[in-house]
């Protein structure tokens, strides 16, 4: 790997991770409506699963999505199903009182993040057309290409993180058993909205 390819990637990663995607919009949802906990849970989660597209981009399993229709709207539709049973789920959260409702275990959290990051083909997409612009030519193309693609999931961990610490510290502040279940109906129509977007959505971006 050539070092003055590193420098470019890392400007353009960086305005990449700190640019709100679909990703972030769930992790701050979830910090919103769930504190912290749940907020640093999903991170790990979405975090888990963008190393998952990244290992499928690495190796080469996004050109299936990039060349099979049937395989990327499975995956995508899948996606879109599970974030409309995450919105329909806290809806019905939105409903119960605080003790009936509660919060999900650190499990569940992660899992769901996973879930969400993993059931986007558009992250393999992504890291299969924007990584190899920084990829020197020659032998060891698949190691760069994972490295850089790792390199680009720590940072994205990184500023996550700085976006659910932000919003669980804004949830923090507020009181009342009203604005909470108010902050679920919000958190629910946001997770359905999402899963609306990937069902139409178009080409590769960042999750």
């Amino acid at each position: 790997m050539l070092t003055s390819q590193i420098g470019p990637f890392l400007v353009a990663s960086f305005i990449l991770c700190v640019t709100p995607g679909p990703g972030v919009t769930f992790i701050v949802t979830r910090s919103l409506a769930e504190g912290r906990r749940a907020g640093l849970g999903s991170v790990v989660g979405v975090a888990l699963g963008n190393s998952v597209s990244a290992l499928a981009a690495a190796f080469g399993l996004a050109a299936v999505f990039a060349v099979s229709a049937v395989a990327f709207q499975v995956v995508r539709y899948a996606g879109a199903a599970y974030l409309v049973y995450l919105g329909v789920q806290a809806l019905r959260g939105a409903g119960r009182t605080d003790i009936e409702s509660g919060q999900r275990s650190p499990g569940r959290v992660v899992r769901d993040g996973l879930a969400v990051a993993t059931l986007n083909p558009k992250t393999a997409l992504f890291f299969a057309a924007f990584v190899p612009q920084f990829v020197s030519p020659g032998a060891g193309a698949t190691a760069q290409t994972l490295a850089l693609s790792l390199l680009f999931v720590v940072m994205a961990l990184t500023t996550d993180s700085v976006y659910a610490l932000a919003a669980s510290s804004l949830a923090h502040r507020i009181s009342g058993g009203a604005l909470k279940r108010a902050g679920r109906f919000v958190s629910g129509g946001v997770y359905i909205g999402l899963g609306a977007l990937a069902a139409v959505g178009g080409g590769p971006s960042r999750a």
